[in-house]
């Protein structure tokens, strides 16, 4: 990125973060966008992801391939770097509850994270996951996220956020957990009272690949009448369909058919990709059932970036600091 210093930055050098479980870079995109409204100078200094196909998207869009599994990888050759990016993956900790704080990770890919802040002192991070993390084990397992955080010497809060609330239509919720080297007071981001219209996002001459069987429409019909136009028909795990002018989640390993515009067609690979808060300058490199599973894997742009727009211009005045 070669956005010149802002006045706020002073003569301290560029920012330097790094991006975990990086898929196609919605993290990274949303970055991108909040240092350059900010006119900061930034670089990503490292990123990793274990999926091939999504370090080709990766590629193809920011110039450069992701290193592989992070559980490969040593810390020491992770660079030095400011800001740690992550949307990580929720394993169940197998070992929880054996009140052993940082070791009690292990085995589990938050522990990756946990020992790179550890090893570099990472002045600040964000993390996103499922919103099921706040439940997960009773909650077992987000505490002892937060408190490996917090015995690492960060200030740490957490909240669940809805795309749909930050201009997307997409119902899609999510927890955020920010950190701080730095005591800070982070308020997070107020709701945005309008989402984009499903109809300025929609795409116009669908193939006709891109429909379902007659037999499929046919039963959609038959289970339900929708009162919204355009609208995205939804069909849950029971069988029951229902329909809103807006997404419900894109999900990487749902079913083909599960959502369907108008209860008629699946959505087109650049319609996820807008559902998502990508541009239409992002580029498609690889088949359609890839980008489906990339779309449905990929942080929310726009709920990233409100995230990451809320506490920039305070952590800014207080980016020397370092965990000791």
């Amino acid at each position: 990125m070669k956005a010149s210093m802002s006045a706020q930055t002073g003569e301290q050098s560029a920012i330097k973060y790094i991006d975990l479980f990086c898929g196609i870079g919605g993290f990274r995109l949303a970055a991108h966008q909040t240092f350059e409204a900010h006119d900061v100078a930034a670089e990503c200094v490292f990123s990793s992801d274990i999926d091939p196909h999504a370090r080709e998207t990766y590629r193809a869009n920011f110039g450069e391939y992701p290193a592989g599994d992070i559980t490969l990888i040593h810390e020491r050759d992770v660079p030095d770097h400011d800001l740690l990016f992550a949307g990580f993956p929720c394993q169940p900790f197998s070992i929880i509850g054996d009140r052993r704080g940082f070791e009690d990770t292990r085995g589990t890919l938050f522990f990756d994270i946990a020992r790179i802040l550890k090893a570099k002192k990472t002045k600040a991070f964000i993390l996103e996951n499922v919103k099921q993390l706040v439940g997960h084990d009773r909650g077992k397992t987000l505490q002892r996220i937060l408190s490996v955080l917090s015995d690492l010497g960060y200030t740490v809060d957490y909240k669940i956020l809805n795309a749909l609330d930050y201009g997307l239509p997409q119902k899609r919720e999510r927890i955020f957990i920010v950190g701080f080297a730095q005591p800070m007071t982070y308020c997070w981001p107020s709701k945005l009272q309008n989402y984009q219209p499903l109809a300025e996002l929609l795409e116009k001459n669908v193939d006709r690949r891109y429909y379902a069987s007659n037999h499929i429409q046919r039963k959609r019909a038959a289970a339900h009448s929708s009162a919204n136009a355009p609208s995205i028909w939804h069909e849950n795990k029971t069988g029951h369909v229902s329909s809103y002018p807006f997404s419900c989640a894109l999900r990487a390993g749902a079913s083909y058919n599960y959502l369907l515009v108008n209860g008629e067609r699946r959505l087109t690979p650049r319609e996820m990709l807008r559902l998502q808060g990508f541009p239409d300058s992002f580029k498609i490199v690889v088949s359609d059932s890839q980008l489906r599973k990339q779309a449905g894997n990929a942080v929310p742009v726009n709920l990233a970036r409100a995230v990451f727009e809320s506490f920039l211009p305070t952590w800014l005045t207080t980016r020397s600091g370092a965990l000791p």
